[in-house]
């Protein structure tokens, strides 16, 4: 007898652990994106459940000039991200999906274990007038243009410390502009990321424009390494000069006056 009531309590026990796993609601995902973005980011009214939901993607009250709980979220991207994420992750295998018809190309497939993930390509456009929600600088400048992150295949896997990635992610910036100059646009730049690990090479350049911009660096564990160069094309010096002031110093270089981009 005593064992019949323990089998039946172990059923009931399960019966509610399982109905309990199929309704975790989706803001359970919320501190997971801000944990892994230091919370740069985070989800706005997120609807649905862990396996099955949607939000959309903002700057988190953290960063913003008022701090608070409170603030509401300011959407970073147009449209509402809707996630499929499988069941068998409980068993150690991935299956999600990722879709926003008005910002991806295609939705993004994720598979793997709890270890390693591959990542299926694509792209996202993105508005440069959102970054603004991300802060100083950006709020200054307030910059405007086309921007398209995509990618090819990636593989990412947790390492010691961190997550490791490999591939290639592309960024291009099209028509970009800033309220604080006359020139506009100011021109169209690309800058690409080569993923090994935990660290990736950075290569800025100038497809074609006024103010030109390049140069060269290193991403790793959060930070950027950066050496570079901002100047004007010929003809454009004194419409830029109050922009370029604000980059950083001015240097004397081969002959010209150029901008030096230093972060480290």
């Amino acid at each position: 007898m005593m064992r019949r009531a323990m089998l039946w309590l172990l059923a009931g026990l399960g019966s509610v652990a399982l109905t309990v796993l199929a309704f975790v609601p989706a803001m359970w995902v919320v501190p997971l994106l801000e944990a892994q973005t230091g919370g740069r980011l985070t989800l706005g009214d997120a609807q649905g459940t862990l396996w099955r939901g949607s939000a959309f993607i903002g700057a988190s009250a953290l960063i913003g000039d008022s701090p608070g709980g409170g603030d509401p979220v300011t959407p970073l991207l147009p449209g509402r991200f809707a996630w499929r994420l499988s069941p068998a992750v409980l068993l150690g295998w991935v299956d999600a999906e990722l879709e926003n018809p008005a910002v991806l190309s295609q939705p993004v497939r994720i598979t793997g274990n709890w270890y390693e993930w591959q990542v299926s390509p694509s792209s996202v456009l993105m508005p440069a007038e959102r970054l603004v929600a991300l802060g100083a600088p950006l709020n200054t400048l307030q910059p405007s243009g086309r921007m398209r992150l995509s990618w090819q295949p990636l593989q990412l896997a947790r390492l010691d410390g961190g997550l490791g990635v490999n591939g290639s992610v592309n960024l291009e910036l099209n028509d970009m502009a800033s309220r604080l100059s006359p020139v506009k646009p100011l021109g169209n730049y690309n800058l690409a990321f080569d993923w090994r690990g935990q660290q990736a090479s950075v290569k800025l350049e100038t497809v074609k424009g006024s103010m030109l911009l390049n140069g060269t660096g290193v991403f790793a564990h959060g930070y950027l390494q950066f050496s570079g160069t901002a100047e004007a094309a010929a003809g454009q010096e004194e419409r830029l000069a109050n922009l370029l002031s604000l980059l950083g110093p001015r240097r004397r270089v081969g002959g010209r006056d150029v901008i030096a981009l230093e972060f480290k």
